[in-house]
């Protein structure tokens, strides 16, 4: 697979700012095309895309469209699609109906195979299903291939080097020869995160980072994922969560979700809401947003 490359900024090891390069996917099957502006570019982009299951809609008619500069939260109940939404945003679950577009291009016109890595996808529950014995570079390395295990898969020193620089930008390259099963779960949680970006994604999709975390760990991923994100302009995210309180500070756009639809979505300081709150969630709900620029959010 070949790529077309937009000059942007990241840091590396002692966090100066180099030239980075932000690909264009390019593959057989999939055109690419370089746009104007860049910061206004639409990276991933559904139109009314639904998920029926055993004649169930688990999602409804959802439409989202995250843009390279974009940081977007979605936020809603246990079931009501959120995660759904996610995998078919990271090319793992295909819609029902509607369409799905990736770079401007549209699912079903491409070979999604050398596509899908490309997405980095993190879930917390990602960390049960390595094996504890795989060492932090060899979790790393394995996204090359989209897979969790290393045995059907050779890797090159450059595979390892850059593993291990992406271990470094989430400051945990101390533990690039410890196995994944000896680290804490906020060490583990750094490491399936230094995994995403060993692609050089052109979204990141995270399906509640802090879940398997303390305080003190949350909080650290929050901080993290903030300056990250401040880090990486051209890189968007989208970050699935419960609570308003784990909304990163770079955050920009909001996505609400009831009953497998999105009820609410667009710049976060129009979007969220008491109101957009209790009519998500069902409860009656007060949005405060604290002294530091985060949320809360509490039953009056």
């Amino acid at each position: 697979m070949d790529s077309v490359s937009i000059t942007a900024a990241r840091p590396c090891c002692n966090s100066v700012l180099v030239p980075f390069a932000i690909p264009l996917l390019c593959h057989a099957r999939y055109r690419v095309f370089v746009p104007n502006d860049i910061k206004n570019f639409p990276v991933l982009q559904t139109t009314d895309v639904s998920i029926v299951r055993d004649g169930r809609t688990i999602l409804d008619s959802a439409s989202l469209t995250v843009h390279s500069t974009d940081r977007w939260v979605i936020l809603g109940p246990n079931g009501c699609g959120k995660t759904t939404l996610l995998r078919v945003l990271a090319l793992y679950l295909h819609p029902s109906s509607g369409k799905f577009l990736v770079q401007g291009q549209e699912l079903g016109t491409f070979d999604i195979r050398p596509i899908r890595p490309r997405i980095a996808y993190m879930s917390a529950s990602l960390a049960a299903e390595i094996r504890p014995v795989l060492t932090a570079t060899q979790v790393v390395m394995s996204a090359k291939y989209g897979a969790l295990e290393t045995w059907w898969h050779s890797y090159t020193d450059e595979d390892r080097h850059n593993a291990i620089e992406c271990l470094t930008r989430l400051d945990v390259a101390w533990c690039a020869e410890r196995e994944l099963g000896s680290l804490s779960s906020g060490e583990q949680q750094r490491v399936l995160l230094a995994r995403a970006l060993m692609t050089n994604p052109i979204a990141l999709l995270l399906d509640e980072p802090t879940a398997r975390l303390d305080l003190g760990g949350r909080e650290n991923l929050i901080q993290l994922l903030h300056s990250f994100s401040n880090n990486n302009p051209l890189l968007p995210s989208v970050v699935v969560t419960h609570h308003v309180d784990e909304i990163p500070l770079s955050t920009t756009h909001c996505a609400l979700m009831r009953d497998g639809k999105i009820v609410a979505a667009g710049p976060l300081r129009e979007t969220l809401s008491s109101e957009s709150l209790t009519a998500c969630f069902g409860t009656t709900l007060t949005l405060e947003q604290r002294a530091n620029g985060r949320y809360s959010a509490y039953a009056p």
